[in-house]
């Protein structure tokens, strides 16, 4: 699940047996207040996505959802239980990534099949330096698309005869939010907190504005917090 869409497809080994881009337009997200209402619609779309590639739930061995907005951990594959799903909701900070591994549970719990996440957006690998900012209070965080980000560095490196853990790259993902991240022997030691606001600009986000106007926008009186 991303801001703007649901990613699936079907896997058999490496073969791709069917996939699709699930499209949903503002009008539909803004009938929910929060993410976690989204959950039976999105999962809906799955389900029906399924049926429509003549895919049964008996048929799958596993069922992969994209992680959320987790407290901060390493990269890499997480089963699914009960504390991780209270967890994604828990932390939950608005972001449709959190309804991803709960998605995956439901879906393989039809079967008693088990349910992961891989690389979740709050993969954190930073360096000790790339958490300073300019301000002491102000620690910066590892949020951004790492599934997406960590999935192409494995292809880029394989393009060129290397293993991931071998290279330094610098990878962005474009989307309904942009990141960017620098990425040193497998593990993406700074990036731009994509969900909170810094880097570039998107279609989903403002990106870094100036600093001294957006005290004042929100000092206005126009808007409340959450506004």
């Amino acid at each position: 699940p991303g801001s703007t869409s649901t990613k699936v497809a079907v896997f058999e080994g490496e073969d791709i047996l069917a996939s699709e881009t699930l499209r949903h337009s503002a009008e539909e997200i803004s009938k929910y207040s929060n993410t976690m209402e989204q959950l039976d619609f999105r999962k809906q779309a799955v389900l029906d996505f399924l049926e429509k590639s003549n895919v049964t739930a008996e048929s799958l061995k596993a069922v992969f959802g994209r992680g959320g907005t987790l407290p901060p951990m390493e990269g890499g594959v997480y089963e699914v239980d009960d504390d991780l799903v209270n967890a994604l909701v828990e932390y939950d900070e608005g972001h449709a990534s959190s309804l991803g591994g709960i998605i995956a549970r439901e879906i393989a719990s039809i079967t008693g099949i088990p349910a992961f996440i891989v690389d979740p957006v709050t993969t954190d690998e930073l360096e000790d330096i790339a958490r300073y900012s300019g301000i002491v209070e102000i620690e910066r965080k590892s949020i951004f698309h790492a599934l997406n980000q960590k999935a192409v560095a494995r292809r880029a490196a394989l393009s060129i005869g290397n293993k991931y853990e071998e290279c330094n790259m610098i990878v962005v993902h474009l989307g309904g939010g942009i990141s960017v991240g620098a990425h040193k022997h497998g593990r993406v030691v700074e990036v731009a907190n994509a969900l909170d606001g810094d880097g570039p600009f998107s279609p989903e986000r403002s990106g870094g504005v100036p600093t001294s106007s957006l005290v004042k926008l929100c000092y206005s009186g126009k808007y409340s917090e959450a506004e």
